[in-house]
């Protein structure tokens, strides 16, 4: 989960923080101008993307919300799926794609009660703890 988390949460603060979300829709988006898909559903894509890859990586990294997360991340992964066939039907997937899909995968597929240190944890154990209990009737 760490490990994931982390690879999406450098790639969003990069793209948010130095390449700017409008540089991402520019750099990785606006090239597919070419096809089928309207430019405003290009920039809209183009600068959603950045703050999915952050957040969503965040959310994994910290283990907070993580099937929210995990949901949002293989969300990027259909778009980045989806715009490398458009332009290359043979394109390289075992390069990019497919270990971070089965990363992704691979956690929301382990029973949460193996993630031992994560938010979500922590806040299940607090609410447990907070949660009044039910006594035996007296004799």
């Amino acid at each position: 989960r760490v490990v994931l988390g982390l690879i999406f949460f450098q790639a969003g603060c990069w793209k948010v923080f130095v390449l700017t979300p409008a540089g991402h829709a520019r750099k990785y988006f606006l090239p597919f101008s070419d096809t089928f898909l309207p430019v405003w559903s290009l920039w809209a894509m183009g600068v959603t993307i950045p703050f999915a890859e952050l957040l969503g990586g965040f959310l994994v990294l910290v283990g907070l919300f993580t099937t929210a997360g995990l949901s949002m991340l293989g969300a990027v992964l259909c778009v980045v799926t989806f715009g490398h066939l458009l332009h290359d039907p043979l394109y390289a997937f075992h390069e990019h794609v497919i270990p971070r899909l089965a990363l992704t995968l691979l956690v929301l597929a382990l029973p949460r009660s193996w993630d031992r240190w994560s938010l979500d944890r922590w806040r299940g154990l607090r609410r447990r703890a907070a949660a009044p209990r039910l006594e035996a009737p007296a004799d």
